[in-house]
């Protein structure tokens, strides 16, 4: 067992292994083949299998500097997707304030509504723009 062990460990010296957005695929693939399963459609079969392979193709990769760029695009979109969600469910409960992005750090900035256009300062940059509220 330990021979086995050693051999894979030298396969794998080098390579690229397995990150959030190999991770993701696989889970993604994996839910693909249960729908394939459950409706028979062969089309979700085919997005596992290219999602599966491509998952194997960026772990045995020895690019390790294209294989974390990919993963660093992936991250930020992630984060993008989940801070959607995340901020928006406070924000449509606050009757009272607007929210606004600084238009040069994308800093989120909470203004009182009902006082027109205002001039406003980003308390992280110390940018002013100017926004209707």
């Amino acid at each position: 067992m330990n021979k086995l062990r050693e051999i894979l460990q030298n396969f794998m010296t080098g390579r690229y292994g397995l990150d959030q957005l190999g991770r993701f695929s696989m889970y993604a693939s994996l839910a693909f083949l249960l729908i394939s399963m459950i409706t028979g459609n062969n089309w979700f079969y085919l997005i596992a299998l290219v999602l599966l392979v491509t998952s194997y193709v960026r772990m045995f990769s020895r690019k390790h500097s294209n294989r974390y760029a990919e993963n660093e695009k992936y991250l930020e979109w992630k984060g993008k997707f989940l801070g959607f969600f995340k901020g928006g469910a406070r924000q449509a409960k606050d009757r009272d304030h607007s929210y606004f992005r600084c238009p040069n750090c994308n800093q989120k900035v909470r203004v009182p509504k009902g006082k027109g256009t205002i001039s406003i300062r980003c308390p992280k940059c110390q940018h002013e723009f100017i926004k209707r509220t």
